[in-house]
């Protein structure tokens, strides 16, 4: 029986999703939105028109995957390494543009009821932006549908540190680090995602083949889907042609194909598979 298409989605849209299974959807989706430079740069513009053009690109990818149904969809915004590697300029400039993003975008989050969430160390961002990424977030708190998050001075590695910390400072609170025990739960619970599952997919755009700090822990059984479109030309259509690609993909997480029990569909944790 032919899935019914959901509603909102265009004719090409359409095309790709009726090719889709789904009962096998990727439950969430991470993409490094990468290539805003070079869109600009081949059209002998300044690098600021990639980004202004990039955010087209989110608005049609979020609410694609909401339309849809994907519960959780995490999109790099800003890494940590871009405060020391951008000039200030460029930085102030993607800083306005986030604020003016959310000040726009929350009505047709809420229209599309999608909850927003931040991942990073937002204390470390201006102060204004931290006054309207929380405004923006309680404008949605009481959407039910989607997860969109936002990965603003964010660094993989840096949330690890930081979990360790948390994990350190748990212990010395509680007893003292004699009694101290690490394992996988203990991390995962002290990561900023601890509220959600592991990516099932991550797609990268610009061709680029790394995964540039993001999310190194939780991408470890994620399928990694590489598309030479630059970001500011990724649309909706573009996220259904690699979720159509993950749905070719065999599932093993190490194992047998034969024994694999979550072939095809997502590899929750054991305690991150609700939403907070």
């Amino acid at each position: 029986m032919q899935a019914t298409i959901p509603a909102g989605l265009d004719r090409k849209e359409a095309e790709v999703y009726r090719q889709l299974d789904p009962e096998r959807l990727p439950k969430h989706i991470a993409i490094i939105m990468d290539g805003n430079g070079r869109w600009a740069r081949r059209r002998h513009l300044p690098r600021m028109a990639g980004h202004r053009a990039g955010v087209a690109s989110v608005r049609s990818t979020v609410e694609t995957a909401a339309r849809i149904g994907i519960p959780w969809l995490t999109l790099y915004a800003f890494s940590e390494e871009n405060w020391k590697k951008r000039p200030r300029s460029e930085v102030d400039f993607l800083m306005g543009l986030l604020c003016r993003y959310l000040k726009a975008e929350v009505p047709t989050l809420n229209k599309n009821n999608i909850r927003l969430e931040y991942i990073g160390r937002q204390h470390e961002l201006p102060p204004m932006v931290q006054e309207k990424m929380a405004w923006a977030r309680e404008a949605t708190a009481a959407n039910t549908g989607m997860v969109l998050t936002l990965a603003l001075n964010y660094s993989a590695r840096t949330e690890l540190v930081d979990a360790f910390r948390s994990i350190v400072d748990a212990a010395a609170r509680n007893g003292g680090l004699d009694h101290l025990e690490i394992d996988e739960d203990a991390v995962s619970q002290n990561l900023y995602t601890r509220h959600l599952p592991d990516p099932d997919l991550v797609v990268r755009t610009s061709g680029e083949m790394r995964l540039s700090n993001f999310l190194l822990w939780q991408l470890a059984y994620a399928e990694i889907y590489v598309t030479p479109t630059l970001w500011p030309e990724f649309r909706g259509l573009q996220l259904l042609e690699g979720i159509a690609e993950y749905q070719k993909r065999e599932r093993r997480y190490g194992g047998l194909a034969d024994h694999a029990p979550h072939a095809h569909g997502s590899h929750p944790h054991p305690s991150k598979t609700g939403r907070s």
